[in-house]
C-alpha cells in the first residue's frame, strides 16, 4: 500500500498543464476577460478617459441578498488557493513554508509590508493622476456599494480577498513552478509582472504599466525573502485604503480620478 502511494514528481509536461489550468481557473481567467473589457472601452465611441471602471459594486438591490452574493464572491474567488495549496501538498511541497505564508515572523511580516505599501502607494497615486490626466485610464471607482452598514467590513474582506488571492498565486505559486521548469530569473519575474498588470487592463493602460510594475517589485521580493506573507500584508493596506477611503472621503476630493 505505501508503494502505491508514492507517486513520482510531476514531469515537466504536467507541470505546464497544470500552471495553465490554475492561471485559466483564476487570474488568467481575469486577464482574458480585462482584455476584452479594454477593447470594448474603446470602440465604445467616448474617450477611454469618460468612460468608468468599477471594481466593487453592488448587486442587488436587496440589502441581505447583495450581502450574500459579496460574500459568496469573496469566497469562491479564493477556491483557487485552495488549489494551489493542494498542489504543491501533493508534491510534498509544505505550501506554508515554500509560500512563506506561515505567521511564525509576524513583526517582521508586517514590517515589510508596510514598508512595500508606502513605496508601491504613493508612486501609484501620481502614476493613477498621471494617467487620467493623459486619458490613458478609465475613471476608476474602487467601490459603489450602497450605504449598508456591512459596506466597509466587506470591502476590507475584498481587499483581503484580492491580497491573498494575487500574491499566492501570481507570485508565490508562479514563481515556484516557474523556478521549478527551471526558467531564468528574468523570464519569472517578466511573467508574473505582465500577467498582474494585464487582469487589471479593464482599468486603462496606466493601470497596466503601474501593477506590472508592482509585479516586478514583489517577484523580486519574493525570490529574495522567500516570504508572500508580506505581500499579502502590503497588498491588503494598498485595496483597503483604496476601496475605504473612497467610500469614506468627500466626492470633491475624489475628481483626480
Amino acid at each position: 500500500m505505501t508503494a502505491a502511494l508514492d507517486r513520482p514528481p510531476a514531469t515537466r509536461y504536467q507541470l505546464r498543464w497544470e500552471i495553465a489550468i490554475v492561471l485559466l481557473l483564476s487570474l488568467g481567467h481575469s486577464a482574458v476577460y480585462a482584455v476584452v473589457s479594454l477593447a470594448a472601452k474603446l470602440t465604445a465611441g467616448p474617450p477611454l478617459s469618460a468612460q468608468a471602471a468599477v471594481l466593487n459594486q453592488s448587486r442587488s438591490p436587496r440589502i441581505y441578498l447583495d450581502l450574500t452574493y459579496q460574500l459568496l464572491g469573496i469566497f469562491f474567488a479564493l477556491v483557487p488557493v485552495l488549489l494551489v495549496v493542494y498542489l504543491l501538498s501533493r508534491d510534498r511541497l509544505d505550501p506554508a513554508r515554500t509560500l512563506g505564508i506561515d505567521f511564525r515572523r509576524p513583526a517582521g511580516d508586517a514590517g515589510w509590508g508596510i514598508a512595500l505599501a508606502a513605496a508601491i502607494g504613493l508612486p501609484g497615486l501620481l502614476l493613477v493622476y498621471a494617467a487620467a490626466r493623459l486619458g490613458l485610464n478609465a475613471q476608476i471607482v474602487p467601490a459603489a456599494l450602497q450605504a449598508v452598514w456591512w459596506a466597509i467590513p466587506v470591502l476590507i474582506l475584498a481587499a483581503l480577498q484580492n491580497a491573498i488571492l494575487e500574491e499566492v498565486i501570481v507570485v508565490g505559486y508562479l514563481v515556484t513552478r516557474l523556478r521549478e521548469l527551471g526558467w531564468r530569473i528574468g523570464y519569472i519575474v517578466a511573467a508574473s509582472a505582465v500577467l498582474r498588470g494585464s487582469y487589471h487592463l479593464y482599468q486603462g493602460f496606466g493601470a497596466f504599466v503601474g501593477n506590472a510594475v508592482m509585479g516586478v517589485v514583489f517577484s523580486l521580493f519574493f525570490l529574495r525573502k522567500g516570504r508572500v506573507m508580506p505581500l499579502i500584508v502590503a497588498h491588503t493596506l494598498l485595496d483597503v485604503v483604496a476601496f475605504v477611503g473612497y467610500t469614506l472621503v468627500p466626492d470633491r476630493w475624489l475628481t483626480w480620478l
